[in-house]
């Protein structure tokens, strides 16, 4: 076998794992690395290119999700058949070369470009799953999904918001979908059924929902979020209506609402018999003391309408929301639901209830707090060395970004740009605060999808564009 020996480019702003993937994968297409040879150990290659272990898996890793490279249990990484696609049985891409891959009418099935972190999920485990899916339980796959979400999984989900959330409830409040804009669509129908047509949304605020309720015909009404949520004073009285609030992780702002406002929106609800929206997309993954039980388990009167989200907490292919409506709107639901069909994958929705009967969603949260508290931390230590007075972080306490703003004369469009050449999701949002005077932009900063070893190089990359130094 040819000896792995990439010329790695220091100043480069692609970081070493992905130039070591490009240099393998190269070697595969052409043939200097033949099909069914196998690859050097992490350790070997680690040590023989002085670079760390992670780099190496990593760059193995991305091989083997693409189907270049496979694993055998004990024995290590072979090279597969790129040229029929057929590796071990299994069908992949053969597509070869570039940095994009599958390019049909200018749509891109791979991009390289965006980092990613692969050690953020275990899915060696939802494999497993899976796997027991297709073996033991192949006859259910051979009927149409529940449209209310498969049982198993509800009762999955009921028993998580019990424990985690503070959520009381029954499988058959659970409604599951496939993601949060189907999941507001199917409630839109709900509430219209309630003869409410008028939402009041938060500002900013999720805008695929706020769309959603626009197109469906509600009147909309935003407020302006503080740092204790929104502004319960300036809600509809006197006419029934609905809220949709994140009061737990204001998405993007990140503020909470404290205890004795949540009893006020409660109290609002029920004195004009109006209905409370609270999603909880991701508030498990909080990073300073305890999580914050949801609104949903303070609810006597049967006002919330609790929404979630698997996708910050598994992968965000996965597409499996859910909601869980109070009885009102529960028996509602019961005379439509058989009017529409599942949306999300009866396969998918099994392996998961399995994945969570396992313990391993469970497993998988607590990991997830331990890795990106460490990311955040690493970010604001960087930022705090190197880069205060250009970058200044807004809400540092959970989910999967942070809001930053940048004190540059460049539009938002090109430091959007800029990011994304060197593999940065940045996203502007339009919040005011002390750090938003002058020319300062704000954006929100997804730090969970780099990689923890490559966040100061990464940044200082960012650094180095966007001000051009």
């Amino acid at each position: 076998m040819k000896a792995i020996i990439p010329i790695l480019d220091e100043k480069s702003k692609k970081p070493y794992y992905l130039q070591l993937y490009e240099y393998i994968k190269g070697a595969i297409v052409s043939g200097e690395i033949a099909y069914g040879e196998k690859l050097p150990s992490l350790r070997n290659l680690a040590k023989s290119l002085s670079l760390s272990v992670t780099t190496i898996d990593l760059a193995y890793s991305q091989l083997l999700v693409e189907g270049y490279i496979y694993s055998k249990p004990s024995s290590g990484f072979f090279v597969g058949n790129i040229i029929t696609g057929n590796i071990l049985g299994g069908n992949v891409s053969s597509q070869a070369s570039g940095a994009t891959e599958f390019q049909e009418e200018g749509q891109t099935w791979f991009d390289s470009t965006v980092q990613y972190d692969l050690s953020c999920f275990d899915f060696n485990k939802w494999k497993k799953c899976s796997n027991k899916i297709l073996t033991d339980y192949p006859h259910l796959l051979l009927s149409k999904s529940d449209p209310q979400g498969e049982g198993a999984l509800r009762y999955e989900i009921a028993k998580y918001l019990y424990r985690s959330r503070g959520v009381t409830c029954s499988p058959s409040q659970i409604v599951v979908g496939a993601g949060t804009q189907q999941i507001t669509s199917q409630l839109s129908l709900l509430l219209s059924k309630l003869l409410i047509n008028y939402v009041t949304v938060e500002d900013p605020c999720y805008l695929p929902v706020k769309n959603i309720f626009r197109d469906r015909g509600f009147t909309l009404n935003s407020v302006a979020i503080s740092k204790s949520g929104i502004d319960i004073n300036r809600l509809p009285a006197g006419i029934k209506s609905a809220v949709y609030v994140c009061p737990s992780n204001q998405f993007p702002t990140g503020a909470v609402m404290p205890i004795g406002k949540r009893y006020e929106l409660l109290e609002w609800a029920n004195c004009n018999d109006s209905i409370i929206i609270e999603d909880d997309y991701d508030s498990e993954l909080r990073y300073f003391g305890k999580p914050i039980p949801a609104l949903k388990g303070l609810d006597t009167n049967n006002s919330v309408v609790y929404l979630s989200s698997f996708s910050s907490t598994l992968f965000p292919s996965i597409k499996i929301s859910y909601m869980v409506l109070p009885e009102r709107l529960s028996e509602i639901f019961d005379m439509l639901k058989n009017d529409y069909t599942q949306t999300c994958s009866k396969a998918e929705q099994l392996t998961l209830a399995l994945f969570m009967e396992h313990g391993y969603y469970q497993t998988n949260i607590r990991k997830l707090r331990s890795l990106y508290s460490q990311k955040l931390q690493a970010v604001l230590n960087f930022i705090n060395s190197f880069a205060r007075g250009l970058i200044t972080p807004v809400n540092t306490f959970s989910g999967i970004h942070m809001i930053i703003t940048v004190n540059s004369n460049k539009s938002p469009d090109v430091l959007c740009e800029e990011a994304l050449d060197i593999g940065v999701s940045v996203v502007p949002v339009s919040i005011y605060t002390d750090e938003t005077k002058g020319s300062a932009k704000s954006f929100i900063f997804y730090y969970n999808q780099i990689p923890l070893e490559l966040i100061d190089e990464t940044l200082k990359a960012l650094i180095l564009r966007w001000f051009e130094m």
